[in-house]
């Protein structure tokens, strides 16, 4: 089924600029940044069908836009509107974690890390955006609201769990918006809605309130429609916070300056079917790497179904202990009974799996030494970001028995949790397109821990050669 695209874009104070661009106007007095807010909010109502806002602060970001100072100078991205997911505490806003399961919950107290660093890059948080039940699933759908639509194609799943900011800056209202990926919640949605989304190396971001300590899978970072936004962003979160264990990034604005040795993966390491467009899209950008001088072979991750169940049964760990837990860490009204069936059935998994986890996390742990010593020489790893193009709405809800949906979310997401067990960075590139379902597809270059300049480089060099396609201009 397809349904007509929806977006926002106008030609207004926010226009069709990058997130760099647009504060570039701000600052030269081309727009201010009260104009850019009162377009953010208009922009808001149109795409209102998508669901992608849960909590907005339109009032307050009017408000702190009406003080903002063209010559400021507060960071890169001063005046420039931004959604913060609603995982993430923002002071005065309620956090929810996109369950019913906390319906009475009070505005937080004071911001989180990860959102302050972005505020301190001047951005201005418009509000919260949807994300499926602690993020536990890839798709932004509830058992009791309205699912979050793809803005290219309204009856397919945006993705997730950072579904909702993904919409937001593929449908228009924003040009960034804060992301998190603890399987592959940034890179998911962002090859769902056509974006840029890069996981940073673990250790690379400051520890927000979904770090969890055993194997260190979640890390923060944003989704953007742009490479040099992205590459901005974690340029400024550097010059604030540098990591100690990691290797510079700097700003990177300039291609790829040599040729790489890219390891091309066509086939699902687990054994899932991957679909005939993202084979496609794979192969079409290898060949544009090719072109562009890269050195492309066939290349076997260290991924089988040993890895798959032993990602599922940490996953499931952090899900009993927020069923067990978080009426004392997250909220003193938590009401356990209102969580989804798949939390609980995941939870429930957990529960009945215990004497394994040891083992489990292990293994995961250990996953960064075996991806290096399979192929030492590669400098980037080229796969499918998903399997499939994404499915229809209600195909992937949370509002399922454990046994229906895990495999299924084994299948569709056979490629992003490595990343996370190792703590590499990974990015999402929209550089293919499926026109039987008119939705984007991404495609994942993956490289060795602390090498985000690497593949920002040749993220740089592969949207000039091959410009992702705008969803402005597809009717």
């Amino acid at each position: 089924m397809n349904e007509p695209v929806l977006h926002a874009f106008r030609d207004d104070a926010l226009g069709d600029a990058d997130g760099v661009e647009l504060a570039r106007r701000i600052a030269d007095g081309e727009v201010s940044a009260t104009e850019v807010i009162e377009a953010v909010i208009a922009r808001a109502e149109i795409v209102e069908p998508l669901a992608a806002v849960v909590v907005d602060a339109f009032e307050r970001a009017m408000i702190e836009a009406s003080s903002h100072l063209p010559a400021a100078g507060r960071g890169a991205f001063a005046g420039v509107p931004t959604f913060i997911k609603d995982q993430i505490d923002v002071a005065g806003l309620p956090t929810r974690y996109g369950s019913d399961a906390h319906p009475g919950h009070q505005p937080a107290k004071r911001n989180d890390p990860i959102a302050q660093q972005l505020f301190d890059m001047g951005m201005i948080c418009a509000g919260k955006s949807t994300l499926p039940e602690y993020g536990f699933v890839p798709s932004t759908e509830f058992p009791s609201a309205a699912p979050t639509r793809n803005p290219w194609n309204p009856a397919r799943t945006a993705g997730g769990s950072s579904g909702g900011a993904a919409v937001l800056v593929a449908g228009g209202v924003v040009p960034i918006a804060h992301a998190a990926d603890g399987g592959g919640s940034i890179r998911i949605p962002a090859s769902c809605c056509g974006l840029v989304g890069l996981k940073p190396s673990r250790g690379r971001l400051p520890h927000s309130g979904m770090h969890e300590p055993f194997v260190g899978l979640v890390t923060d970072g944003v989704v953007s429609r742009s490479v040099r936004d992205t590459a901005v962003y974690l340029a400024e979160a550097e010059r604030l916070d540098p990591a100690k264990r990691l290797a510079p990034i700097g700003l990177v604005t300039e291609p790829s300056p040599r040729p790489l040795r890219i390891g091309v993966v066509t086939e699902s390491p687990t054994g899932a079917t991957l679909d005939a467009p993202t084979v496609a899209a794979v192969r079409a950008t290898a060949e544009v790497a090719a072109s562009l001088g890269h050195h492309v072979e066939d290349y076997a991750p260290p991924i089988d179904e040993q890895f798959a169940a032993d990602f599922a049964l940490y996953w499931s760990t952090l899900a009993l202990l927020t069923r067990e837990t978080a009426r004392l860490r997250l909220d003193r009204h938590f009401d356990k009974a209102a969580l989804a069936r798949f939390t609980h059935g995941l939870a429930d998994n957990a529960r009945a799996s215990l004497r394994d986890l040891p083992g489990a996390v292990r293994r995961l742990r250990a996953s960064k030494d075996a991806l290096r010593d399979v192929h030492p020489d590669l400098d980037v790893v080229l796969s499918p970001t998903v399997g499939q193009v994404p499915p229809e709405l209600g195909e992937l809800t949370i509002d399922q028995e454990f046994e229906v949906l895990l495999p299924k979310l084994t299948e569709w997401t056979c490629f992003t949790p490595l990343a996370n067990a190792t703590g590499a960075p990974a990015v999402s590139l929209p550089l293919g397109f499926d026109d039987a379902t008119r939705l984007p597809i991404g495609v994942m270059f993956s490289a060795d821990l602390g090498r985000e300049r690497t593949l920002l480089e040749l993220a740089l060099q592969l949207e000039q050669a091959a410009p992702f396609r705008r969803i402005q201009d597809q009717g």
